[in-house]
């Protein structure tokens, strides 16, 4: 008789290239990893012609990485009592996402039909489609409810603050917040979520999904993305390619504990668009809060998409050219005092909510639930997102149109070596 079940060692990119081509490939990785050096900033952000992002290395991948065409966004709370339990976690879901980038299921396919599937298998025979999986550790892993649950108070980044209450803000407590994040990135959107649904299926005895988010983008990677709001979105945004701009601006350097060193700060979002009042704005009042040509994404006063914003340009009447409560000024380096963030952004899409008026005529309508997921990346949040937003809270032409809804800061830690895991500086230094 036949023997139908899955041999082990099959993977979903098997399905497509062979076997043999998923060995070399991730004997390609291991070796990269030996001679990565300390002071390089990055990955190439080119994307991998294999469809293959390497998962290893000084730096977490998903953060330089030449951005994708999906996301899949997730923050967990964690209900693990002792920190043995949360290294187990972080130790299965290293695993798991160094399987999953080379197009492997999380785990061995099932050699007993009558044991669960260790791996949905909704995403065999797809290819790698450069997936990333990018982890972050909030606040109430180090402290909660006044509590040091897993002993580790001590190592919490002072760059990990609670972050303020900015005007406008709605923000939902369903929607913010947790103890730890992870962000799927692939060109394929049932890849990402795959790996997401992956990993909080190992989970379940250690933590519990708190909120999701899917993103998509307009772009494939050779142009600026377009927003929702139909204009160029990261236009000014530093190059991944500049290694000393990338260790100035994204990587924690000296300045932070030991097991960040190499990690960034991620700040995220979720600002919903009202669509349906910027669609019937004239281009021109549009182009004068963004500050930007709607078509060309050239700066007011300017031809080219990447010319730098003119902000001492005026008019004949002596008024700025760029409007002093443009979104462009307003984010503007030369208006925070250098501040700078590197934008990761991507739009997202809810179907639509029931609106209703409480005063006459008592309307009811739909409204789009979809926006932006805002997401950055930065050395340290208090002198990247923070600084940049406190003004752009209060004066911004763009927050009659842009509410945020949710959001969380989170520290993601430097990268891992082969056979190593994700945090695992921060457990060791409090185990020894």
């Amino acid at each position: 008789m036949t023997d139908r079940r899955t041999p082990a060692g099959l993977t979903r990119r098997g399905f497509i290239a062979g076997t043999s081509g998923i060995v070399a490939a991730g004997a390609g990785i291991g070796a990269a990893v030996a001679t990565a050096s300390p002071a390089a900033a990055a990955e190439k952000a080119e994307p991998a012609k294999s469809g293959i992002e390497n998962f290893w290395g000084v730096h977490q991948a998903g953060i330089v990485t030449s951005q994708q065409r999906h996301t899949y966004f997730a923050a967990f709370d964690l209900i693990a009592t002792k920190r043995e339990d949360v290294a187990q976690l972080l130790r299965r879901w290293t695993v798991a996402s160094a399987r999953m980038t080379l197009g492997q299921p999380a785990e061995p396919f099932a050699r007993d039909p009558q044991a669960p599937g260790p791996d949905s298998a909704d995403a065999m025979g797809l290819p790698p489609s450069r997936l990333t999986l990018t982890f972050g550790f909030g606040a109430g892993l180090f402290v909660k409810d006044g509590a040091d649950r897993y002993g580790i108070a001590a190592q919490r980044p002072e760059a990990l603050v609670d972050m303020p209450k900015f005007p406008g803000e709605q923000l939902v407590e369903a929607r913010s917040g947790g103890d730890l994040s992870v962000q799927a990135c692939a060109d394929d959107p049932q890849l990402a979520f795959h790996a997401l649904r992956e990993l909080a299926r190992q989970a379940y005895d250690f933590a519990q999904l708190r909120w999701v988010q899917a993103g998509f983008l307009s772009s494939d990677g050779r142009a600026t993305p377009r927003n929702l709001m139909g204009f160029k979105d990261g236009s000014n945004n530093p190059s991944v390619h500049d290694a000393r701009t990338m260790d100035e601006v994204v990587w924690v350097g000296g300045e932070g504990p030991a097991w960040m060193r190499g990690g960034s700060y991620l700040v995220t979002r979720r600002s919903r668009i009202a669509l349906e009042h910027w669609d019937r704005m004239k281009i021109a009042f549009q182009e004068q809060t963004i500050g930007r040509r709607k078509y060309s994404g050239a700066p007011i006063g300017g031809k080219h998409e990447m010319e730098q914003p003119n902000l001492d340009a005026v008019d004949a009447d002596g008024n700025p050219i760029i409007a002093e409560n443009s979104h462009v000024r307003l984010a503007a380096a030369a208006s925070n005092d250098g501040a700078r963030i590197l934008r990761r952004a991507y739009s997202y899409n809810d179907g639509a909510n029931v609106t209703a008026e409480r005063w006459p005529p008592w309307r009811q309508e739909m409204e789009f639930d979809a926006g932006l997921l805002f997401i950055c990346y930065q050395r340290d949040p208090r002198t990247g997102f923070i600084k940049i937003f406190d003004r752009m809270a209060k004066f911004d032409m763009m927050n009659q149109f842009v509410t945020n809804t949710g959001g969380a800061l989170f520290a993601c830690p430097r990268g891992a070596a082969k056979g190593e895991y994700i945090g695992q500086h921060l457990f060791e230094t409090q185990a020894s």
